[in-house]
């Protein structure tokens, strides 16, 4: 398929169109940022192995019966996905507690939220990407009623699934965040990835950061975490 000028790039992803007005192209960059981009670095391969890992997990939660815009791997660092109107808001939904919420709050790291929590933020670099209610929401049209139930059915269904997933690998899964769009049909799908940059992994075992928060925090080792998702995923692939 060939492919055209870019239409969009972000912070760790390229988007472009192709013969197909209904198909992207989506290129994972070896860029990484953290604190709404006020830190940044290059790291070669990261953008091969979010692209091996969000394809992996996203064909999971197709088999899974989750809709998502992944349709197929096109070389080591692109896939083609769907096109979709994407939905201003960002989905996070806890498990354990991390990072904002600890700042915003004053709670302590580690409280396992049973139910888990799940939050929306609007999606606005500008902003800060804000924490919003989905009385906000609604009042601004950034979703109808009807979408922030779906949606919010559909980040706890993948919290389920992803859980049923990550725990026989020995990996924790504390948090993640899912950004949602519109078909052309207007059905609501799961869009963007779902990777270490955009997920918190802890090691069952020792406890250790295996994602984005090594970056954060200069923990070292970095892409190591990375390869060490990609390697247990992979494995489970092959039984």
């Amino acid at each position: 398929m060939t492919q055209r000028e870019p239409i969009y790039e972000g912070k760790a992803k390229k988007l472009f169109e192709t013969e197909d007005p209904d198909i992207l192209l989506l290129e994972y960059k070896d860029t990484l940022t953290a604190f709404n981009a006020l830190k940044k670095a290059t790291m070669e391969g990261k953008g091969t192995l979010n692209n091996k890992i969000s394809s992996f997990i996203l064909q999971y939660l197709s088999s899974k019966g989750v809709p998502n815009h992944f349709v197929k791997v096109i070389d080591d660092s692109s896939q083609l996905v769907k096109k979709v109107e994407i939905i201003p808001l960002e989905v996070v939904v806890r498990n354990i507690t991390t990072g904002s919420i600890c700042k915003r709050l004053g709670v302590p790291e580690g409280i396992n939220l049973i139910p888990p929590l799940v939050e929306f933020y609007l999606k606005n670099d500008d902003l800060g990407d804000p924490i919003v209610t989905k009385e906000q929401a609604i009042a601004f049209g950034w979703a109808a009623k009807e979408e922030i139930e779906k949606i919010k059915d559909l980040a706890l269904r993948v919290n389920t699934l992803l859980q049923e997933l990550f725990t026989p690998l020995g990996i924790t899964l504390v948090d993640f965040k899912l950004e949602f769009g519109k078909t052309k049909d207007g059905e609501i799908i799961l869009a963007d990835e779902i990777s270490p940059d955009t997920c918190r992994f802890w090691d069952s075992s020792s406890g250790d950061r295996l994602d984005k928060d090594r970056f954060r925090k200069d923990l070292g080792n970095v892409l190591e975490a990375y390869q060490e998702i990609w390697k247990r995923l992979s494995c489970k692939g092959e039984r």
